[in-house]
C-alpha cells in the first residue's frame, strides 16, 4: 500500500481483490490529456476492426510504463489466455538516451512501446486457430559413393543455393546401400545418386522415391523448377 500501490490491482489474493470492488478507479484521475490520448488509441483500434475491453485493474509489473498498456488474450488455450502483453515507455527510453552525455542535457520522452511474448502459447495458438499443414522434413535426398563423397556435398550445397525453396539432405559417407536406407526414411520425394559414373558423364541418377522409377538427367536439371517443385 504504501511502497506500490498500483501492485494491488495486480494482485491474485481474493481479500485483495475485494478491496479493489469499491476503491477508486485509475481512469477517473487522469488528466484531459491523457484521456484525449487514450480516446485517439481506442478510435485507432476501432477503425482497425480491433475488438479491446478496457481493463480498469490492468498493471504491468514493471515501473516503467506509461499512458496504455495491454494484454492479447485468447479464448482457445483454458486457463493461459494471456499471449502477449505489453505498453508505452516513452520516459525510460529518454533516460536511455540520456545516457553517456555531459549531465546538462534534460531527459526527454520519447515516444516508445515494447511488449513480451510467450512463444510456447502462440505457437499452440496458431496450432488451435490455423494449423500448420505437415512439410517433409526433407525433399531431396543426396547419395553418394564414399569415394566421391565430397562432390556429393558439393553437389548438395550448389542444390541449396539454386533452389532455396526444397530441403536437401545427406547422409555420412557410408555406404551407397546404408545411405539409401536413410534415404527411404527421410520422406525425401526424390533421390540423387552421384557415383564415378555420374561423374565421368557429367549426370545425374534420380530416383522417384514412389515409384521406384530412376532416370538419368543432367547434373542441373534439379535447378530447374520446371522438373520438382515441392509438394
Amino acid at each position: 500500500m504504501t511502497t506500490n500501490p498500483l501492485r494491488i490491482l495486480d494482485s491474485k489474493e481474493a481479500s485483495t481483490q475485494a478491496l479493489l470492488v469499491d476503491a477508486p478507479k485509475l481512469a477517473d484521475f487522469l488528466g484531459e490529456e491523457s484521456v484525449a490520448h487514450f480516446e485517439q488509441v481506442q478510435a485507432y483500434l476501432t477503425e482497425l476492426g480491433i475488438n479491446f475491453e478496457i481493463n480498469p485493474h490492468l498493471v504491468r509489473g514493471l515501473d516503467y510504463y506509461n499512458k496504455t498498456v495491454f494484454e492479447w488474450v485468447t479464448d482457445k488455450l483454458g486457463s493461459q489466455a494471456t499471449v502477449c502483453a505489453g505498453g508505452r515507455y516513452d520516459g525510460l527510453i529518454g533516460q536511455l538516451k540520456s545516457i553517456g552525455t555531459d549531465g546538462n542535457k534534460p531527459v526527454k520522452s520519447e515516444p516508445a512501446v515494447g511488449f513480451a511474448m510467450g512463444l510456447e502459447r502462440l505457437l499452440l495458438l496458431m496450432e488451435a486457430v490455423a494449423p500448420i499443414a505437415d512439410v517433409p522434413a526433407c525433399d531431396v535426398f543426396v547419395v553418394a559413393h564414399p569415394e566421391v563423397y565430397s562432390a556429393g556435398i558439393g553437389y548438395a550445397q550448389r542444390l541449396r543455393y539454386s533452389r532455396p525453396d526444397i530441403r536437401v539432405k545427406m547422409a555420412s559417407a557410408t555406404s551407397l546401400k546404408a545411405q539409401m536406407k536413410k534415404a527411404d526414411k527421410s520422406g525425401a520425394a526424390l533421390t540423387v545418386i552421384i557415383a564415378q559414373q555420374e561423374l565421368d558423364d557429367n549426370t545425374l541418377s534420380v530416383k522417384d522415391m514412389q515409384t521406384g522409377e530412376q532416370q538419368t538427367v543432367a547434373t542441373d536439371w534439379l535447378s530447374n523448377k520446371e522438373n520438382f517443385i515441392r509438394q
